[in-house]
């Protein structure tokens, strides 16, 4: 990793601020995105990296960023599309998008488009932070991505999480050949601020007294697959979009493999954020 450039987005907290302090030990030149000003200044002080404060749920935010990346990054090994949340009840972003839909998809989606040149020039690896809830929760209407009927919370997370493995497996069908490696996975269920803006079951289960009863891992652990895949070989080490748990291929949902969906998501997408 020495003198490689990483981006990791999501990485104020949690898994995605572990990542960064272990491969900034290992000589990644890292760049921390988030947030929280505060939350992010900290992280990155402390590490002594540069940062970039962005609300996902703010496209024309993500489109500064993605300039400003392209602007001091002319290398970028690794991009990390980890920023992400569960929600309550349904709202709308100020681009008119489910907020789940745009702060878990839509925004990393465009992201990584607007960086595409710079990522396809330095052969990069991207890592695309997913979940098991794709299997669990997703019900995913190509028609209603915005999710106006039959919302609830659940579902709109495990949708995300399902994109965010069909957006790997196009951005591998489209862009494999050119030298990019995008793979995504799901880090396990971790003990952090996650699900903070959530309510009921899921907000008592991440942040209730009785969280290490169902299981919940610490960030140190969760990081551990986004530190695999950023250090190691894509086409050695692992297979390129592919979905991956404990650094194996794991299963998701059987819509997940389905390739016209994908393309369709995509198109979708495009159209959405405008590229």
């Amino acid at each position: 990793m020495k003198d490689q450039t990483v981006i990791i987005t999501g990485s104020s907290d949690g898994i995605g601020a572990v990542a960064a302090r272990v491969l900034k030990g290992r000589g990644a030149n890292v760049v921390i995105v988030g947030r929280s000003p505060e939350k992010t200044k900290r992280v990155a002080e402390a590490l002594k990296v540069p940062y970039y404060v962005t609300d996902f749920a703010k496209l024309d935010e993500v489109r500064q960023l993605a300039s400003d990346i392209k602007r001091a990054y002319p290398r970028i090994d690794v991009l990390i599309n980890n920023a992400g949340g569960i929600f309550g009840d349904r709202e709308l972003t100020v681009d008119g998008f489910e907020k789940t839909l745009q702060v878990n998809y839509l925004a990393p989606y465009l992201l990584t488009n607007l960086l595409m040149d710079t990522l396809i020039k330095s052969k990069a690896k991207v890592l695309n932070t997913s979940s098991i809830a794709n299997k669990v929760f997703s019900d995913l209407d190509i028609n209603d991505l915005n999710m106006a009927n039959n919302y609830t919370m659940h579902k709109a997370y495990g949708n995300s999480k399902l994109e965010n493995i069909l957006f790997t497996k196009e951005l591998n069908i489209r862009y494999g050949s050119a030298g990019l490696a995008a793979v995504c996975f799901h880090p396990g269920n971790i003990a952090t601020n996650f699900a903070s803006s959530s309510k009921g079951f899921i907000k008592f289960l991440y942040h209730g007294p009785f969280k290490k009863l169902f299981g919940l891992i610490t960030p140190e652990k969760g990081a551990d697959n986004m530190i695999w895949l950023a250090t190691s070989e894509p086409g050695k080490d692992w297979t390129p979009g592919e979905y991956y748990i404990k650094h194996k291929i794991g299963k998701a949902i059987d819509k997940a493999y389905d390739t016209e969906l994908a393309r369709k998501l995509w198109n979708q997408s495009a159209t959405m954020v405008g590229i």
